[in-house]
């Protein structure tokens, strides 16, 4: 039975350290997250960063439709071609804002 008591004993042992590597390496990389490199990496985003990340979505998408109707209502004022250049960017800006809302919500690849 002593030798039972002594496997048993290197089984404990050899369990202790694989826990103590494994919480050293959660300590880590609960510090790296608490630092916040740069405030994607993988952590809950603050309630901050994503109404500033909201907020800079909805800009974008907004300059997309303004600057497609802006570019067609300067073609249309050059060419006399009343609504047509008009509705044609402003759907094209539309299309480029909602292409940029999907860039930015979709979910970034893990860091390498």
């Amino acid at each position: 039975m002593g030798e039972e008591d002594k496997a048993s004993d290197e089984e404990e042992a050899a369990l202790r350290a694989r826990l103590d590597k494994l919480a050293g390496a959660l300590r880590a990389r609960r510090a790296g997250r608490e630092e916040g490199a740069d405030g994607r990496g993988g952590s809950p985003a603050s309630s901050g960063s994503a109404i500033s990340a909201a907020f800079g979505a909805a800009g974008e998408f907004a300059g997309a439709i303004a600057v497609g109707g802006l570019i067609g209502w300067g073609l249309d004022r050059l060419f006399g071609a009343s609504p047509l250049f008009l509705i044609v960017f402003f759907l094209l800006g539309a299309v480029a804002g909602v292409l940029s809302l999907i860039r930015a919500t979709s979910p970034k690849p893990p860091p390498k």
